[in-house]
């Protein structure tokens, strides 16, 4: 029994040994990976490690390819994320802020989770974004395909599908709702025509400005000019 506990440790060491590789294939303005307590910036074509930890600026993004799972991450701005995890199959944890993940298909068993405050989410060819405030609270728009999302405040997985909309946290369950017309994947909703845009490029509905910021406008106050009359 001792021999096998002792194979076991040893296989379960040599596991959280095998570190996966991230490849910065786009950075804008302050991007910096934190590791061994140090930080540095980081810039194009520069490669990160698991257990390392991702921070965006103020208007900073980076794009981060995982090319042993196929997927890639957008981070926007003012997002914390960290890079693998003691959790197996998870590939990245976000802490704070927003993440657009885009998964290729692919055969085998292998997960392919990202972790939130609260819960797992597991995919199989699929691409979705999440914002997870500050309080933890995290919205999920899915794009394409299923994401199951594994919450400890269910017993069964929730499934939702593309086109649809989930919230929930640590002290609530997720729900699905129909997504905002017109959501994409940065957090911008776009506007029929006439309505007018937003001029600094920010997000203006939903979208992630800083630890637990919201966007959109007040209600009754849309913005832009109204549509020009029909003609005679």
């Amino acid at each position: 029994m001792k021999k096998l506990a002792l194979l076991l440790l040893v296989a379960s060491s040599a596991l959280a040994q095998d570190s996966v590789d991230y490849r910065f294939d786009e950075v804008k303005r302050k991007v910096t990976v934190t590791s061994a307590q140090q930080e540095r910036a980081v810039n194009k074509g520069q490669h990160a490690q698991s257990g390392d930890k991702v921070t965006t600026g103020w208007f900073s993004y980076a794009l981060i390819a995982a090319e042993r799972y196929r997927a890639k991450f957008e981070i926007f701005s003012s997002t914390d994320v960290q890079l693998a995890s003691n959790t197996p199959g998870v590939i990245l944890s976000v802490e704070r802020g927003r993440l657009h993940a885009i998964f290729d298909k692919i055969t085998g068993t292998e997960p392919r989770m990202v972790k939130t405050p609260g819960a797992l989410l597991a995919v199989r060819g699929t691409q979705y974004t999440v914002n997870v405030g500050a309080d933890g609270n995290t919205t999920l728009d899915v794009f394409e395909g299923t994401v199951e999302v594994n919450s400890p405040l269910q017993k069964e997985p929730f499934f939702v599908r593309a086109g649809q909309e989930s919230t929930f946290s640590r002290r609530e369950p997720p729900r699905a709702m129909p997504m905002p017309k017109g959501r994409t994947p940065d957090g911008r909703t776009q506007r029929e025509p006439g309505q007018g845009q937003q001029r600094d490029g920010r997000p203006q509905d939903g979208g992630h400005r800083g630890a637990g910021g919201t966007g959109g406008t007040a209600p009754g106050h849309g913005g832009g000019n109204p549509p020009p009359p029909k003609p005679e």
